[in-house]
C-alpha cells in the first residue's frame, strides 16, 4: 500500500584470569522501588482509530485530536505518510485513498480483531512496563518515563520505536505470539519468534530507547568492542528487567540459553582460535551480535533442529560485561553505560575467564 511509509529502526583453552558467576545472578537483590514516583501513561491508541466511522473520518479524526493533539499527526503524516497536516476533511486525498483504505481493508480490520483478542487490556504489559521505568529512575534519574502508544501498523515489522524521550510506540501487531499465522506471509523469519510473544514487548521497548540514547554504530569495530556494546545493552535489560529470564531478555529459545550455558569455554575459545575477536571484518564478525538462525561455524547447517542462537556474541559479551561489574563493585549502570574504555582495558578490568 503505497501510503504506508518507511518508519523512522574440539577447542582449547582460554587465557584470562579469575571467575565468573551465573546468569542468573541479575536476579538476586532487586532493589525495592516502592518509594519511587513516576508518571506512567499508556494509550490504546489502534483501539481508537479503527473504531473511527470510515463515512465520517473527518468528524472523527477531529475528536481524536482532543485526545491526541501530539501524536495523532504525527501517526498520520510521519509514520502513515498521507499527508493530512491537520486538513481533517473526507475529500483530502490522504483520507480518502490513504486512511480509509487502511481502516477498511478486510485484512487490517482482521488482524486489528486479532489485537482486540489478544490484548482485551494492557495491564500485565504496562504493569511490567511500569516497574522497569521505577528501576530506571532509580538507576538513571535523568531518564524521562515516556507515555506509551500501543498501534496497530500492519505488520510494518516496526515492533517498537521512540519518536522522543517522551513518547515510545508498541505495534502490538508484532507481538501475537507463536500461533499467529501471518507472519510467514510477511516475511518475519522463525528464528525471531521469541521476539513476537508478549513477554517480549517491555524488551523491545526498553531497547529501543537504550539505542536512541546509545547508537550502534558497528563500522571499525572489533567483534570484542561489539560484544562489549550488546553486553552493556544486555546488562541494562537485566537490570531494569530482573524478573524475566535470560531466554526472553535475549530473544533466545530456552534450548539456545542451555547451550550457551553449557558452552561457554567452547564459544570463547572458539573466538580465540579463529582469530575473530580483534578482527573488523563485518563479514566474519557482524553475524555473531545480531540475530540469526544459527551461530556460524559453531553448528553445522544441516542440523535440522538448531541449538546455538545467531547472536551468541551478544550473550558472551553480557558474561563479560557481569564480570567487569561484579570485579568493579564501585561501578553503577550510569557509569558502565557512560564509560570509555579500550576494549584491552574493559577486558582487564572485565578479569573474565569462561566456564569450561
Amino acid at each position: 500500500m503505497r501510503y504506508l511509509a518507511k518508519a523512522t529502526y574440539s577447542i582449547i583453552g582460554a587465557t584470562l584470569v579469575a571467575a565468573f558467576s551465573g546468569c542468573g545472578d541479575h536476579k538476586a537483590n532487586v532493589p525495592d522501588t516502592k518509594g519511587i514516583k513516576i508518571d506512567y501513561v499508556s494509550h490504546r491508541f489502534e483501539q481508537d482509530l479503527f473504531s473511527l466511522d470510515t463515512n465520517q473520518l473527518g468528524a472523527g479524526l477531529e475528536k481524536m485530536k482532543g485526545k491526541y493533539p501530539g501524536f495523532l499527526d504525527y501517526f498520520l503524516d510521519t509514520l502513515m505518510a498521507y499527508d493530512i497536516h491537520g486538513n481533517y476533511s473526507d475529500t483530502v486525498d490522504g483520507i480518502k485513498n490513504g486512511l480509509k483504505p487502511f481502516l477498511s481493508f478486510k485484512d487490517y480490520r482482521d488482524l486489528q480483531d486479532s489485537i482486540s483478542a489478544h490484548y482485551a487490556d494492557v495491564r500485565s504489559v504496562d504493569g511490567e512496563l511500569s516497574a522497569a521505568f521505577k528501576l530506571m529512575k532509580m538507576y538513571l534519574p535523568e531518564r524521562k518515563v515516556p507515555e506509551v502508544y500501543y498501534l496497530n501498523l500492519g505488520l510494518s515489522r516496526w515492533p517498537s520505536f521512540p519518536v522522543d524521550s517522551n513518547t515510545q510506540c508498541v505495534a502490538l501487531d508484532m507481538f501475537l505470539g507463536d500461533n499467529f499465522p501471518h507472519y510467514a506471509a510477511v516475511g518475519a523469519p522463525q528464528y525471531l519468534a521469541p521476539h513476537r510473544r508478549e513477554n517480549y514487548i517491555p524488551v523491545s521497548v526498553l531497547s529501543s530507547m537504550y539505542r536512541g540514547w546509545y547508537p550502534w554504530s558497528p563500522q571499525e569495530k572489533s567483534l570484542l568492542e561489539l560484544m562489549m556494546d550488546k553486553g552493556r545493552e544486555q546488562y541494562f535489560l537485566h537490570m531494569l528487567l530482573p524478573d524475566k529470564p535470560d531466554s526472553v531478555l535475549f530473544g533466545f529459545s530456552k534450548d539456545n540459553i542451555a547451550w550457551c550455558e553449557a558452552n561457554e569455554g567452547l564459544i570463547y575459545n572458539f573466538f580465540v582460535q579463529n582469530k575473530l575477536l580483534y578482527s573488523k571484518v563485518a563479514m566474519d564478525v557482524m553475524s555473531y551480535v545480531t540475530d540469526g538462525p544459527f551461530a556460524r561455524g559453531l553448528e553445522p547447517v544441516s542440523n535440522p533442529v538448531k541449538v546455538t542462537p545467531g547472536a551468541v556474541g551478544t550473550w558472551l559479551g553480557y558474561k563479560i560485561v557481569s564480570s567487569y561489574m561484579e570485579n568493579n563493585p564501585k561501578e553503577t549502570l550510569s557509569s558502565l553505560l557512560n564509560k570509555q574504555l579500550t576494549q584491552e582495558q574493559f577486558l582487564a578490568a572485565a578479569r573474565y575467564k569462561p566456564k569450561k
